[in-house]
């Protein structure tokens, strides 16, 4: 009996951060866009992703994921025209499931990251569509060529982060980009010009 207690004792220990982090996470976190700080915000590099999708020879679509963003984000509630995202994407942290297209695609047939090693993408415009949701327009600048793309923006949450106590809010964001025009044509139209783009972004308040 006592070896049964003392298991149980040992297992809420074991358990017992986790519950604290839920319950942290539960009570801080809205969900609700209008309740958000303004403030500047920088881009928490952790848990902000930029995955693209496209069609691989006709046959499935082939995924990957960028990483290591840095930037800023200025939220306005009152004056929607003063909202700002500008972020810096390191194209050299391409992830897919091959090392080989790894290595391939920082090469020069296509991301050429020894000259271009960066991507940017700077918002013209926010336009709020709803409640939690609004289009980002701006110019991307990818392989050293310049255009203006939208990005459709859902706000999934914001509050205190319990793990290293800082305000965070995060987005959903979603797009569609033509490599082709970016200088980025290897393989058109055998592997799929369209990319489509799905980011999660988190962003921290700067005090």
């Amino acid at each position: 009996m006592k070896s049964l207690a003392a298991a149980g004792l040992a297992a809420c220990t074991l358990l017992a951060p986790g519950i604290g982090l839920r319950a942290a996470s539960a009570q801080d976190a809205t969900h609700v866009a209008a309740q958000v700080k303004d403030g500047t915000y920088q881009v928490e590099p952790g848990h902000t992703q930029v995955g693209f999708t496209l069609l691989h020879l006709g046959f499935s679509y082939y995924s990957g994921v960028f990483s290591g963003v840095t930037g800023t984000l200025v939220l306005d509630k009152a004056d929607p025209s003063q909202d700002k995202l500008d972020v810096t994407i390191p194209v050299d942290s391409v992830l897919t499931t091959s090392t080989k297209l790894d290595g391939e695609l920082k090469g020069a047939e296509w991301f050429d990251t020894a000259r271009f090693p960066t991507a940017h993408f700077v918002s013209t415009k926010v336009t709020r569509t709803g409640k939690d949701t609004a289009t980002v327009a701006g110019t991307l600048t990818l392989h050293g060529v310049s255009h203006p793309e939208t990005l459709s923006v859902r706000f999934v949450g914001a509050g205190i982060n319990p793990l290293d106590k800082k305000y965070t809010v995060g987005f959903a964001a979603a797009g569609e980009i033509s490599r082709s025009a970016f200088g980025v044509k290897t393989y058109v139209p055998l592997v799929g010009d369209d990319v489509k783009l799905n980011i999660a972004g988190a962003f921290e308040r700067q005090d």
